[in-house]
């Protein structure tokens, strides 16, 4: 017996066919066939069941057989803003692991010693859908673009706002021990900063804003790190308040 196999269809409902990239997967590499089962994901919180009805070199037709809302897993918003680091690979492997886990919305700053200035965000969308994929969630976490530091936070955002950062002359405290402290369905948004930290006048800028001032823990975390620990946090304190 076939494994089912898990396609994104953004607007599977209405379509009859998928789209072009995972067609060729599904063709080329999966080798589908007339008959086959397949699962469709809209990423907005519904799978679809469907039978491949026709499968040639280039296309992949559909029949719904059953509609399947999915409840969301978690209460609240879970939102990660993060500076990208220097190789991008690292920025990868965090988005990867981080929709893994479980997080609802990726931003990524440009901060005062940033690596980083400019970013395509297109593989890091490609990745966030096959992370969604592999890890069988109904919704698909928006990509948001670099944004500066200052226009981040002074943007409304709502919820819980979290800074983490190393300067111990801040007062700060540790972010699971507040993240707990909340009601399950409450929005919760982290902030980390790169390699070098944020500045102190960021940080002092971000807590004039309403942010509070966090650290993770003892130990010091390269930014990849912290970004999937802050995402950790956030979920298991969701999973604990419940």
């Amino acid at each position: 017996m076939k494994e089912t196999r898990f396609f994104y269809v953004p607007d599977a409902a209405v379509l009859t066919e998928l789209p072009s990239g995972e067609a060729t997967h599904a063709l080329k590499v999966l080798r589908l066939t007339e008959d086959d089962e397949i699962m469709l994901m809209d990423g907005r919180g519904c799978f679809y069941k469907a039978v491949v009805t026709m499968a040639t070199n280039h296309h992949c037709v559909y029949t719904i057989t059953e509609q399947l809302p999915q409840p969301r897993p978690w209460q609240g918003h879970i939102h990660l803003a993060i500076a990208p680091t220097k190789m991008n690979e690292r920025m990868e492997w965090m988005a990867e692991k981080a929709v893994e886990v479980g997080l609802d919305e990726l931003s990524f700053l440009n901060c005062q010693f940033s690596e980083r200035r400019s970013m395509k965000t297109e593989r890091i969308e490609k990745i966030v859908v096959s992370a969604m994929k592999q890890s069988r969630k109904a919704y698909l976490p928006r990509v948001n673009d670099l944004t500066s530091f200052s226009d981040f936070i002074n943007a409304q955002q709502s919820g819980h706002r979290y800074i983490a950062h190393c300067y111990e002359e801040i007062p700060r405290v540790n972010l699971f021990d507040a993240l707990c402290r909340l009601d399950a369905e409450e929005d919760t948004l982290v902030l980390i900063g790169p390699e070098g930290d944020f500045s102190i006048g960021e940080v002092q800028q971000a807590v004039n804003a309403g942010f509070i001032s966090v650290n993770l823990g003892d130990s010091r975390l390269r930014t990849e790190t912290a970004g999937l620990s802050a995402v950790m946090m956030m979920q298991l304190s969701k999973q604990i308040i419940l």
